[in-house]
């Protein structure tokens, strides 16, 4: 699969060599004010694929692109912070300890940035690392409404023509 460029009317699903059987499969079809588009294709070789794989396959695009925003999408005080699942238990077990306990594991300090520029952020009171973590949680929660809602409106009838 492969993102390519094209026209905003390029059909959804297409048989593009009847010979050899080969289909193609597009979807996430980004208009251009001038008229062209860019898509995300996949082509299979045996045959129409069947609308469970043509499901499971933009579903696992979407997810991935979910996945993707949020462990590279969210910046705190204008740093990248990367939210990798580790990260995520990290944050969230100093936050839930501050409140917990008053702030008594406070000051806690997290590398953020990248690794060749690292950004050592130290929260000083239960209202900063607060601020912090709601945030986060805010921007994990946004990418997965957003990709719920991008899922959801999936029409797997417009690939039965083609």
């Amino acid at each position: 699969m492969k993102r390519v460029e094209g026209t905003a009317d390029v059909k959804l699903i297409e048989c593009v060599s009847p010979a050899k059987n080969k289909w193609r499969i597009r979807w996430d079809i980004q208009e251009h004010e001038d008229g062209s588009a860019d898509y995300m294709e996949a082509e299979f070789l045996n045959g129409r694929p069947s609308d469970e794989v043509v499901k499971a396959l933009i579903m696992d695009w979407y997810n991935q692109k979910v996945d993707e925003t949020i462990l590279k999408g969210f910046s705190y005080e204008g740093v990248q912070v990367w939210l990798s699942r580790e990260n995520q238990f990290n944050y969230k077990a100093a936050y839930d300890l501050a409140v917990q306990t008053g702030g008594q594991n406070l000051p806690v300090t997290f590398k953020l940035g990248a690794d060749d520029e690292p950004y050592y952020r130290t929260f000083e009171t239960v209202s900063d690392l607060q601020d912090f973590y709601v945030k986060a949680m805010k921007h994990i929660q946004d990418a997965l409404s957003e990709g719920w809602k991008k899922k959801d409106a999936l029409d797997l009838a417009l690939y039965e023509a083609g």
